[in-house]
């Protein structure tokens, strides 16, 4: 079977995939250029709406609504889309196979393609109940939330109808004579009726093929600023990648759909600066993490190291606005908003970027958001 030779390919069709495609064709892409591998049956899509606006009772999400890049703003991209910027876009198709040293993939097919440039983006994959019990994953991860603020949420939801059961642990399931899930079986004895079990234990970072190929480093690809990895001519970004965090002087992998469309698009601006003998700037990613659930929304910026300055919860009722700020060594590094306007997000994202000094923790209280509109 004779090779097919493509300029570029990308291998993932989630956001990443997506969103390196926009790039792409912003930056000049011709037709026949780029060959797109996804193992799902649809184009690539936002994926928060799955667990934003799914299950929605009014006006659920559902394809082809919430493809890229509708989620930062940008055009909608069908099937068609890649069609007219003569993108083939593979679904339903896996790369099983991967010869950097030749610079070929082989699918699940059997086709096999060449490439020029190669742009890993296959993302995380779930944790499995088999994963979650291998040694080491009873570590302590710490958490975002503090006691302070989990409380408010926990006695939100539990207001809500939503039964949080602490203190115990799932030891089983049993299935009703069609096969199906009819009780959840607990530590301490009880037994919970159910028609539907939701396992979320966790993510792990997906490198099939390129396993052991490229150098690693945190579970992920090691990158560097541009998301090159240790092969000049292959590229990593979103979740697999461990790449320099500038702020802090370390690198990470960060797990979020906001470091996947920056990622993305850094490492396409990086290889088409590449191909005129042009730099880009190094990747300055500030940590980004929110969440929407019943009419609540909170956003969360920099780093959440050092002593939790909480204020507001007092207030802390579903129509004001309360958070916190993290303190090390006299400075803010991270800053936690809840019921925040899109103008009063901004200026806690901006409290996390410049990481302002603070002479008493007190001023960080009493000041509230106030201490961040004057950044």
């Amino acid at each position: 079977m004779a090779t097919i030779d493509r300029k570029y390919i990308v291998v993932g069709g989630g956001v990443a995939g997506g969103y390196a495609a926009r790039e792409f064709v912003k930056l000049g892409l011709q037709p026949g250029e780029l060959t797109i591998f996804s193992k799902e049956a649809a184009a690539p899509y936002e994926r928060p709406a799955l667990s934003k606006a799914y299950m929605f009772p009014e006006a659920a999400a559902r394809l082809p609504g919430f493809h890229v890049c509708v989620g930062s703003g940008g055009e909608r991209q069908l099937p068609d889309w890649y069609a007219e910027k003569g993108i083939e876009l593979k679904l339903e198709s896996e790369i099983v196979k991967a010869d950097l040293e030749n610079k070929t993939l082989t699918t699940d097919k059997g086709d096999v393609y060449s490439y020029g440039t190669l742009v890993i983006a296959t993302g995380s994959t779930f944790l499995n109940l088999a994963d979650f019990k291998t040694a080491g994953a009873d570590a302590k991860v710490p958490r975002l939330f503090t006691p302070e603020l989990a409380s408010f949420y926990e006695g939100y939801y539990e207001n809500k109808g939503v039964n949080i059961i602490k203190g115990t642990s799932v030891t089983a399931f049993e299935k009703d004579d069609n096969g199906h899930v009819s009780k959840v079986i607990l530590k301490d004895g009880r037994t919970l009726d159910s028609t539907l079990v939701v396992v979320g234990v966790g993510a792990k970072p997906l490198l099939g093929p390129f396993k052991g190929l490229l150098e690693e480093e945190k579970g992920g690809i090691k990158v560097d600023a541009s998301f090159k990895t240790s092969d000049p001519n292959v590229y990593a970004v979103g979740d697999i990648a461990t790449f320099p965090m500038k702020m802090y002087g370390d690198t990470r992998r960060v797990e979020h759909v906001d470091h996947a469309r920056k990622s993305a698009m850094q490492a396409v601006q990086a290889i088409k600066a590449a191909e005129k003998g042009e730099v880009v700037d190094e990747y300055d990613y500030l940590p980004f993490f929110y969440s929407r659930s019943f009419d609540l929304s909170w956003q969360f910026y920099g780093d959440n190291v050092g002593e939790t300055v909480h204020w507001g919860r007092e207030a802390g009722t579903p129509d004001s606005k309360f958070g916190a700020y993290w303190v090390k060594d006299n400075r803010v590094m991270g800053a936690f908003l809840e019921g925040g306007s899109p103008d009063e997000n901004k200026l806690i994202a901006k409290v996390a970027r410049e990481q302002p000094s603070v002479n008493s923790t007190q001023d960080l209280v009493s000041a509230g958001l106030g201490f961040a509109s004057k950044v």
